[in-house]
């Protein structure tokens, strides 16, 4: 895992699921890396207290790529509470902080070499700072 870029990252990066638009989401957001260019959007819908569909469209380094793998492979089904804390543990764990997340959303530890790339931070966090938007957006709506 000391390789930035290993297998298990490009297959991620490589491997995105709900790539696409939701119809009528009730959160979206996009986020943009200052640093690099990388944009991540996410889509989403809520229904019964769990995330029921998602579409993510990157534009971002294999990394930003990797982390919106790992969101859309598993956010169906998450509550946003998982995805908030998955975030808040993707984010420790790139300061050195905390340990890498666990739960549905443990593949981001594949990204913990990030850690020695502070550049690189921002790209990886695009995509579930762009879910926690948008689910704050969904929640909203739903209240």
């Amino acid at each position: 895992m000391d390789d930035l870029y290993h297998p298990r990252i490009m297959e991620l990066a490589a491997d995105i699921p709900h790539v696409g638009r939701v119809d009528a989401p009730d959160g979206a957001a996009t986020k943009v890396s200052r640093v690099c260019g990388s944009v991540v959007t996410v889509e989403l819908g809520l229904q019964d207290g769990v995330v029921n569909r998602i579409a993510v469209h990157p534009k971002a380094c294999a990394l930003g790529q990797a982390a919106t793998g790992v969101l859309a492979m598993h956010a169906i089904g998450a509550t946003p509470k998982e995805i908030k804390d998955a975030r808040d543990a993707l984010r420790a764990m790139l300061k050195g902080e905390g340990p890498p997340p666990v739960g549905r959303f443990w593949e981001l530890r594949h990204l913990e070499g990030v850690r020695d790339y502070p550049a690189r931070h921002a790209s990886t966090m695009l995509a579930f700072d762009a879910a926690v938007e948008a689910l704050d957006q969904a929640q909203k709506k739903v209240t």
